[in-house]
C-alpha cells in the first residue's frame, strides 16, 4: 500500500471503528416493561405519543409540555426537573 493511500483511508478506518464501538458499547435496548412514561420534561415537537391536544407523536408544541411524554428507563423521571409518572394539566 501506498503511503498517500494509507493516509488517505486512515481517518475512513479510524472513524468506522469509533462507530462499532460505540454500538457494541450500547448493548442491547431496553425492554419496554424496563420503561415508564416520563411527563413534562420532552422537547418541543419529540414526544412519543399523543397528548390531550393532538394525535400524534412528535406534536408536542412546547418544551416541558405538561401532557406530552417520553418513554424513559424505570426510575429516570422522578429525578429529573419537572417530571411527573402521569400527565399534569397545563399552567
Amino acid at each position: 500500500m501506498k503511503a498517500n493511500t494509507l493516509k488517505s483511508t486512515l481517518p475512513a478506518v479510524m472513524v468506522a471503528s469509533a462507530v462499532a464501538m460505540a454500538v457494541a458499547a450500547a448493548g442491547t435496548p431496553a425492554k419496554a416493561a424496563d420503561k415508564e412514561k416520563c411527563y413534562g420534561v420532552v422537547k418541543a415537537g419529540k414526544n412519543d405519543c399523543a397528548t390531550a391536544n393532538s394525535s400524534c407523536a412528535g406534536t408536542s408544541k412546547a418544551d416541558g409540555q405538561k401532557d406530552a411524554f417520553i418513554a424513559l428507563p424505570k426510575g429516570v423521571c422522578e429525578k429529573l426537573v419537572g417530571g411527573s409518572l402521569k400527565p399534569m394539566k397545563k399552567g
